[in-house]
């Protein structure tokens, strides 16, 4: 259930809105024909959240705003596309000589914007990061680093999506595509793992609100409807059995079967 709200006068022109969702609400407010700043909170059941949801929107109420007949042009779309998502990790290569770096600018400039383009920026990292959850690839980790632990297979997937789309999809069909890129990470001492890029969203919102993470899962989940559920997978392979792997990607297990990244 939402109520759309607007106040204008001779100096303000801004919107609030609520949205309920279960035992919790989401709260939009800003500038007409901005995006707007959004907080979220929730309660012990559905009948004390639409109990405090209904005092909010009386007192706003009385304060003079009245109910939108319209939402159109009220409230602008987050600016955040999927597009828009890879073209951040491409330029963030670009601003700086080493991940550190790169991953600084990312977060600062991710801070600047508002929190719901912060939250879509997460979301559409995770629609695309789940997808390479799978034995196949998993497979191809555990041979390029001579083992590979839950832990490990996250870092090694997000260092795999800060490739780029492209390569990213093409790694995720084809794991031996990678050997042009882990030949580089072999030059220079490195090994295929990107950890904080799993926390640049939450870092960025943090920087911004002084929130902790616990607050901005909460705010992630009432926006975008994914609670992040591991999910099952089924192995097709036997980190012991040397011959198997070697069979399954026998180019990846030449280049690192004996001489891990680590």
């Amino acid at each position: 259930m939402e109520t759309l709200l607007i106040y204008q006068d001779g100096t303000s022109n801004k919107f609030w809105k609520i949205a309920i969702a279960g035992k919790s609400y989401t709260i939009t407010y800003g500038k007409i024909g901005t995006v707007g700043a959004i907080k979220a909170k929730g309660f012990e059941t559905k009948e004390i959240c639409e109990k405090e949801a209904a005092k909010l929107i009386n007192s706003k109420l009385k304060k003079g705003y009245r109910v939108a007949e319209t939402a159109n042009q009220v409230i602008k779309e987050s600016s955040m596309t999927e597009d828009l998502f890879w073209g951040l990790l491409e330029t963030a290569k670009q601003k700086g000589e080493d991940l550190e770096e790169q991953f600084e600018w990312l977060v600062s400039h991710l801070m600047r914007k508002p929190l719901k383009d912060i939250v879509l920026f997460d979301y559409f990292f995770n629609e695309n990061y789940r997808k390479s959850y799978t034995s196949d690839l998993w497979a191809a980790a555990y041979i390029v680093m001579g083992g590979c632990s839950d832990d490990c297979f996250d870092y090694f997937r997000a260092w795999l999506m800060y490739l780029g789309k492209e390569s990213y999809y093409a790694c995720i069909e084809d794991p031996e595509k990678m050997i042009p890129y882990l030949k580089i990470l072999e030059e220079a001492e490195e090994a295929p793992q990107f950890e904080d890029l799993l926390m640049a969203a939450s870092m960025a919102y943090e920087e911004k609100t002084g929130m902790d993470f616990d607050e901005y899962y909460d705010l992630y989940v009432k926006l975008t409807g994914d609670e992040q559920i591991d999910q099952e997978i089924e192995f097709d392979w036997d980190e012991d059995d040397e011959e198997g792997l070697k069979r399954k990607y026998p180019l990846l297990w030449k280049h690192f079967g004996h001489n891990p990244l680590e």
